[in-house]
């Protein structure tokens, strides 16, 4: 009878263990049906965490180490602001270098001790006192310097979150910074992916400095504290190989407002975030307040109170990215409150005219070997130059905008002679750079084409302003064979300069032809100019080295989070080319079903929804700014890209940019995926950004900073807003109808981002041959919020209307149609919804259209 009892005991405990050995909460536990966070004491007077586990898949993970540690830094005088270490580059050599003269306040103030996470009195302890109430965990320690109690509970509405509340009261006067507890470290060996949203990304630790601080190639070894200014969404975190992800977020209201009230405010420091504890282990932590930032000097007793939360998730980055967004930071709703006072189609028809003036756009035509070149005036910065730059841009836009208008200002005083200047950009002599560009500038005094920073050549320069923009032409252009002869230049010298191993190098100085920047790869988009190559020259080789290329930036740079960017001026620091890349790996994957691209391109989308920002929350209280009274959410960056972010990026002083590239690929993005956070973004950058844009010209300025002086010294702009404008409505297009209308892409545009070149063939709409045109004034009446694209069918003599609601909210009205101002002696025959075939009033329609929905009218002429 013992032996049979003995025996079923031992089957209950191998067939069910988990009735013998279930998770049980004592009182010193937090615990749900998600998450378990346990303390223990040691015998010391320490309360530890012993356990924190995740349940994923119906079992409960130990996938990160239990810690419960704290930290506070304290110092009697304020840290100094010079730093106290240089570094160099893996190459060798002082990092940056004095060329890069943007970079160097960015990286003095980036490697000072307080910003790396060296200067204080530091404080290591464990809560020497516990008190248990009804739903919180209370822990208490006294030190020297101050008193820390902490507050911990559950979120009842985020079941995976734990709310934590840090009390500090100070003991004698000083400096403090107070960081997050330790909750749990992860080795080294054992994560997936490590980020700090905004400043760097990745799967494996980077011992050189410099490669992990400045541009993000890899994890930084050291415990670096980085400024909310360029953290993209509020939540450094990490994950581990068996697919548990660790964040923290401080609750809304601690980080900096960048336009507080009534004036640029960009610049404050109120929160440190970091990817580690200051021990160097892996472990998202927050510092609040800054060591010697703002709020840190207190006096004795004055205390110090915030909020944040642990989130411990059974998904992956992305997954954590999206809760901060949504669920802690609103993203949705802000949304939500965008209302645009001026249609995005309204704009394009006024740039129409600004870029047909010489005069508001900055026209230049000069005399250069034999020809008439054409290039608006660039005056940002450029080495070399005396004001005296010239630049054109967007050449798929320039193309589009006067095929689509059948503008003769633009067919015949435009493009010829930026045709031209293309033609001589290009090198054509030199054996080693023939086929590649001369500069991205044309010095009008100096009468040479120079490039942004310096004597080099870039084979992404190539590219960019060879086969992106000779594509683009060519694609309105088929049959000339110049154009063409000068495309194969450009692919033949981009055969000649891929590695064996489908690489390319950053660049080559213009005269010894070194290769240069050796210490960086090339982990952007080079191998696109050879897509343009084989769709126009229909050259299988050209295919294969795209493959070869592409092959090698999923393995070097998605697959690590590793990326650079484009802006010579910025040393490269990471960019909208990385939106580019996500771009390029779908236009290859379109060519090849190959579906490795297609994951590639959603991969890289992802992580280009962290130059995104997401914080803070916007609302509706009224600002001033610079004289005007404005809402909230109409200043606000939340949902705006930033030109480049990290600690080098123009973001970290002018704020992010309003020339949103990436709007159209995220809302292809999201019809591929069905992840809301791809459309949400999108339509956040593109819409109800009123404020920044000139309302004499319509164009927007770039940076968030300048507000709406327009274009500023970037006259240029103008045909890349037209660019990505038309590429983000016409990809709505094609979401909303599912398809049934649409236009066909072209090649993604030079420099600034992904968005694509539309209007040089027909198109379809519900199953009938469309041509993009624009007519204006051919409709009128629309509310600002709606958005009109049109169509025509020159052979059923029809037009079509595409009514786009953008806002989040129903809209109906009223829209009256001047047959005029389609063609002289026009007369409306009938309309009809061209979904359902019902008539509509002859001249006017009335629409009832959905939050962000759609309507497709089809008009008749007699």
């Amino acid at each position: 009878m013992i032996k049979m009892r003995t025996y079923l005991i031992l089957f209950i405990c191998f067939v069910f263990p988990e009735l013998i050995f279930a998770q049980k909460k004592t009182p010193t536990d937090l615990m749900n049906d998600h998450i378990h966070v346990s303390w223990q004491n040691n015998g010391k007077q320490e309360w530890k965490i012993n356990k924190v586990q995740v349940k994923k898949n119906g079992k409960w993970i130990d996938a990160l180490v239990p810690s419960g540690e704290y930290t506070l830094l304290y110092s009697e005088t304020k840290p100094s602001d010079e730093p106290k270490e240089t570094f160099e580059k893996i190459t060798g050599g002082k990092f940056p270098e004095e060329a890069y003269h943007y970079q160097q306040l960015q990286w003095k103030e980036s490697t000072t001790e307080v910003s790396l996470n060296k200067a204080g009195q530091v404080f290591h302890f464990f809560p020497s006192a516990i008190q248990v109430k009804s739903n919180e965990v209370e822990l208490t320690k006294e030190t020297e310097v101050a008193t820390i109690i902490s507050t911990w509970k559950l979120d009842p509405a985020f079941p995976n979150d734990i709310q934590v509340t840090m009390r500090l009261i100070p003991r004698k006067k000083g400096f403090f910074s107070l960081a997050t507890p330790t909750l749990a470290t992860l080795p080294a060996d054992k994560m997936a992916w490590v980020s700090v949203p905004g400043y760097f990304q990745g799967n494996f630790m980077q011992k050189n400095f410099a490669l992990a601080y400045a541009y993000g190639h890899g994890v930084p070894n050291r415990p670096v504290i980085y400024r909310e200014r360029c953290a993209t969404t509020l939540s450094p975190l990490m994950s581990s190989k068996t697919g548990v992800t660790l964040s923290v977020i401080p609750e809304p209201g601690l980080a900096r407002d960048p336009w507080a009230k009534d004036k640029y405010t960009q610049t404050d420091w109120f929160v440190g975030l970091s990817h580690m504890n200051r021990r160097s282990q892996l472990s998202p932590t927050l510092y609040y307040p800054v060591l010697g930032e703002a709020k840190s000097e207190r006096n004795a007793d004055e205390e110090i109170t915030y909020s944040f939360r642990y989130s411990l998730t059974d998904g992956d980055w992305f997954q954590a990215v999206n809760h901060a967004a949504y669920d802690i930071y609103k993203f949705k709703e802000t949304l939500a409150l965008r209302q645009s006072t001026q249609s995005l189609t309204s704009r394009i028809e006024n740039m129409h005219h600004y870029l047909t003036d010489p005069k508001t756009s900055l026209w230049n035509i000069e005399e250069y070997k034999g020809k008439q070149i054409g290039a608006q005036s660039y005056l940002g910065g450029v080495v070399g130059s005396n004001k005296d730059a010239m630049k054109n841009a967007d050449y798929g836009a320039m193309w589009m905008l006067a095929n689509t208008t059948n503008d003769p200002e633009l067919k015949e005083k435009v493009l010829p002679p930026a045709l031209n200047f293309k033609l001589v950009q290009q090198d054509t002599e030199d054996d080693f750079f023939k086929g590649a560009i001369e500069g991205q500038y044309y010095l009008t005094k100096k009468k040479k084409f120079v490039e942004e920073w310096g004597e080099v050549v870039e084979p992404i320069a190539l590219t960019y302003y060879v086969m992106l923009d000779i594509g683009n032409m060519l694609l309105f252009e088929p049959n000339n064979t110049e154009l063409k002869e000068r495309l194969k230049y450009g692919a033949e010298k981009l055969l000649s300069w891929q590695k064996p191993d489908g690489s390319f190098a950053v660049a080559y100085d213009r005269n010894t032809k070194a290769e240069l920047f050796k210490d960086i790869k090339d982990v952007r988009p080079s191998f696109y100019g050879l897509i343009v190559a084989y769709r126009i020259l229909k050259d299988e080789k050209y295919l294969k080295a795209a493959q070869k290329g592409a092959d090698w930036l999923i393995k070097n740079s998605v697959e690590t989070g590793s990326f650079l960017g484009v802006c010579g001026d910025a040393s490269y620091a990471p960019d909208f080319a990385t939106g580019q890349s996500a771009q390029a790996f779908l236009d290859l994957y379109d060519l090849t079903k190959n579906k490795k691209y297609q994951d590639a391109a959603i991969t890289c989308a992802k992580i280009y929804t962290t130059s995104i920002y997401t914080h803070p929350i916007a609302t509706q209280e009224v600002k001033t700014v610079n004289g005007t009274k404005r809402q909230d959410w109409e200043i606000s960056q939340t949902g705006l890209s930033f030109e480049h972010g990290g600690i080098f990026g123009s973001a970290t002083r002018h704020g992010p940019i309003q020339l949103a590239s990436h709007a159209g690929m995220f809302i292809r993005m999201h019809q591929l995926t069905g992840d809301q956070i791809f459309a949400d973004m999108a339509r956040s950058s593109a819409i109800g950004r009123d404020a920044f844009v000139d309302s004499k010209t319509s164009v927007a300025s770039y940076y968030w900073q300048a507000m709406n002086k327009g274009a500023g010294p970037y006259p240029h702009h103008a045909w890349w807003q037209v660019g990505w404008i038309t590429d983000y409505l016409l990809s709505e297009v094609a979401l909303r109808s599912d398809g049934k209308a649409s236009f066909p892409r072209g090649f993604v545009t030079p420099k600034v981002g992904p968005h694509q070149t539309y209007g040089f063939e027909p198109g379809t709409i519900y199953g009938n041959k469309a041509s993009l045109v624009i007519r204006e004034g051919f409709v009128t009446g629309q509310l600002p919020v709606v958005d009109a694209v049109l169509a025509e069918n020159t052979e059923n003599k029809e037009a079509y209307i595409i009514l786009l609601n953008n806002r989040a909210q129903p809209s109906e009205g009223k829209i009256s149609l001047n047959a005029e101002k389609w063609a002289a002696g026009k007369k409306i025959k009938s309309i009809s919804k061209t979904a359902s075939k019902q008539s509509v009033t002859n001249q006017s329609i009335d629409y009832q259209i959905p939050g962000f929905g759609m309507e497709v009218y089809t008009v008749t002429f007699e």
